[in-house]
């Protein structure tokens, strides 16, 4: 058995992580651009990311202590329903993709961040004037910045299959399945 507490950090967690990052890369990196300047670009999208990374870090946190409570709590069903253990396993890849590649932007966040306000078009477009370890950067964050929310999202997706194979009808035909082969 699943304790509430458990899945209220995973899902409170997983609905930040993904939502944040969505909403910075919707948001945050364009209205960048919108300054009155090109190095002011750099400095807006570094602030906002600066403080949106701690509240991050918590949901993060959040999410893997909720998902460390699911998992012991169905850990019977992980063993014994047909699709459960499989459900898992993807949704622990599934997890880890979306670890690195958040860790990964940030030491790019950081690489960025260290040269300061540097004349950027947005928060992941460089101008021609953009030092080219900042332009690389940003090169690379300009996909993560998608890749982030698609992984999180891949994972809002299979926590909602995984709530459909805790439905009575589900587990018990799992179980048959299993037994019977």
């Amino acid at each position: 058995m699943v304790n509430p507490v458990s899945r209220i950090l995973h899902d409170v967690g997983l609905a930040a992580w993904f939502g944040g990052t969505l909403s910075n890369a919707v948001a945050l990196n364009a209205a960048a651009a919108e300054t009155t300047s090109r190095a002011d670009s750099g400095a807006v999208a570094n602030a906002g990311w600066d403080r949106w990374t701690p509240v991050n870090a918590a949901a993060i946190g959040a999410h893997l202590v909720g998902s460390v409570g699911q998992l012991a709590g169905n850990s019977s069903r992980v063993a014994n329903q047909k699709g459960v253990g499989t459900m898992a396993v993807v949704k622990t890849v599934t997890t880890v993709a979306a670890l690195g590649a958040t860790a990964y932007a940030r030491v790019l966040g950081k690489k960025i961040d260290k040269h300061g306000a540097v004349p950027v078009t947005d928060g992941t477009t460089p101008s021609a004037a953009t030092p080219p370890e900042v332009a690389g950067a940003q090169s690379q964050l300009s996909a993560l910045q998608w890749a982030i929310p698609a992984l999180t999202g891949a994972l809002v997706v299979i926590s909602a299959i995984a709530g459909e194979q805790q439905r009575s009808t589900a587990v018990l035909s799992g179980l048959v399945k299993r037994v019977t082969g």
